[in-house]
C-alpha cells in the first residue's frame, strides 16, 4: 500500500508500505478520502516536531471502507462506510473529571500515532461512526471538522433567534456558522480574506471586514443595539481576541474555538463589567459525530461549496504547498485510493 510519511521541513515522502496484522479491537479501513486540517499545516510547518515521531503518517478527517475486523470485534461488519473519531482516551486522570475526550493522558491519532494519509489504515474499532448509504464518501471525510462545529455550537448553548459572531471565516468557522443557523440563530461572520468573504455571502450570511469597517458598530446595527448572545473566536489572532469581549451582551457567552498556543491580552474588566461567561471549546465527543453524520446526511448544509480541491495522493506535497501559496482556500481532500 502507499502511505504518506511527514519527513519534516516541510517535506512529504509516499512510500510503499505493507499491512501490518490487525490486533485486538481494531478494524482495517481502505480510506476513501483524507481532508488536510490547519493542524496538519502545523505539522507540515514544523510546529509539531516536538509530538510528531518524524517519519509519521499523518492525517486525521477520514472516510473509508471496513475492510477487515479483529475477531474480538462484534459490532462492525465488513462493508461499512464510515468515518473516524480521532481519539484515543489513555489511563484516566481525577483532574479530567470524567471527560475522556479531553483527558490528560489523551492521544490524538494522526498526531499522536500514525494517521489515515494512507491506503489502509488499522483504527480501534470504537473510533468508527456508520455513514449513511447515500452520503459521499468526499462529505465523509468533511464529518470530522464538521463534528468540531456541533461541538463549539453545543457548548455556546445557541438558542433559536439568538444572535451569534463568528470570527474567522475559515473551515472550521464557516461549518460554526453553518451548523448555528440550523438553529435558527442569526450569524454574523468577520473575515479579512476577500475570497472568504465573498464565499460566505454566497452562502447567504451577514458578513464583515474589519479591517474596512467598526465591527462593534456593524455588530450593533445587526442586532439593532443588543449586541451578541454567542461570540465564537475561530481567528486564533490578537486582533480576534480584542474583538471577542467587545461583541457580547450583558451576561452573553464567548467560546474559544481556535488554539493560541502562546498568552495574548484580554481585556478581563469586560467579563466583570458584562457578565460575561468564557467557554473553552475541544474538540468534540461522540454525540457530536452523530449530530454531524445527521445534518451531512439531510442535506441541509452546503458541504461541497466548501471543498476547495480533491487531489490523489500523489500530489499531497503540492496540496499543502498550494494551501501555503492561497490561504484563502477552504477545505483540500486527499483521495487515498484513486486510480
Amino acid at each position: 500500500m502507499n502511505a504518506l510519511y511527514y519527513t519534516g521541513n516541510k517535506n512529504f515522502e509516499i512510500k510503499e508500505t505493507v499491512l501490518t496484522p490487525l490486533q485486538p479491537g481494531e478494524v482495517r479501513l481502505k480510506v476513501a478520502y483524507c481532508g488536510v486540517c490547519g493542524t496538519d499545516v502545523h505539522i507540515y510547518h514544523g510546529n509539531m516536531d516536538k509530538r510528531v515521531q518524524i517519519p509519521q503518517v499523518i492525517g486525521h478527517e477520514v472516510s473509508g471502507e471496513v475492510i477487515e475486523i479483529a475477531s474480538d470485534v462484534m459490532d462492525v461488519r465488513i462493508g461499512e462506510r464510515v468515518a473516524v473519531r480521532p481519539l484515543k482516551p489513555g489511563t484516566p486522570d481525577a483532574s479530567d473529571n470524567g471527560y475522556k475526550h479531553i483527558g490528560k493522558n489523551l492521544k490524538f491519532i494522526g498526531i499522536d500515532t500514525p494517521g489515515g494519509m494512507q491506503s489502509y489504515w488499522n483504527v480501534p474499532a470504537y473510533t468508527l461512526h456508520r455513514l449513511p448509504a447515500h452520503l459521499p464518501l468526499t462529505l465523509g471525510a468533511m464529518i470530522e471538522p464538521l463534528a468540531v462545529a456541533c461541538h463549539d455550537v453545543r457548548l455556546g448553548e445557541l438558542q433559536s433567534g439568538e444572535n451569534a459572531v463568528v470570527i474567522g471565516g475559515g473551515p472550521i468557522g464557516m461549518l460554526i456558522a453553518l451548523v448555528a443557523r440550523q438553529k435558527r440563530v442569526n450569524v454574523i461572520i468577520s473575515e479579512v480574506n476577500v475570497t472568504r468573504l465573498e464565499l460566505a455571502k454566497k452562502l447567504g450570511f451577514t458578513v464583515v471586514n474589519p479591517k474596512e469597517n467598526d465591527l462593534v458598530t456593524v455588530v450593533e446595527q445587526f442586532t439593532n443595539g443588543a449586541m451578541a448572545d454567542v461570540v465564537f473566536e475561530v481567528s486564533g489572532v490578537q486582533a480576534g481576541v480584542t474583538a471577542m469581549t467587545q461583541l457580547p451582551r450583558v451576561r452573553g457567552r464567548i467560546v474559544m474555538v481556535a488554539i493560541h498556543s502562546e498568552p495574548k491580552a484580554v481585556d478581563l474588566f469586560r467579563f466583570f463589567w458584562r457578565e460575561i461567561k468564557l467557554i473553552g471549546a475541544r474538540v468534540y465527543e461522540p454525540e457530536d459525530f452523530e449530530a454531524a453524520i445527521a445534518l451531512a446526511a439531510s442535506g441541509a448544509l452546503p458541504l461541497e461549496a466548501l471543498i476547495t480541491q480533491i487531489a490523489p495522493l500523489a500530489e499531497a506535497q503540492q496540496v499543502f504547498e498550494t494551501i501555503d501559496n492561497n490561504p484563502a482556500g477552504m477545505k483540500y481532500l486527499l483521495e487515498m485510493n484513486g486510480q
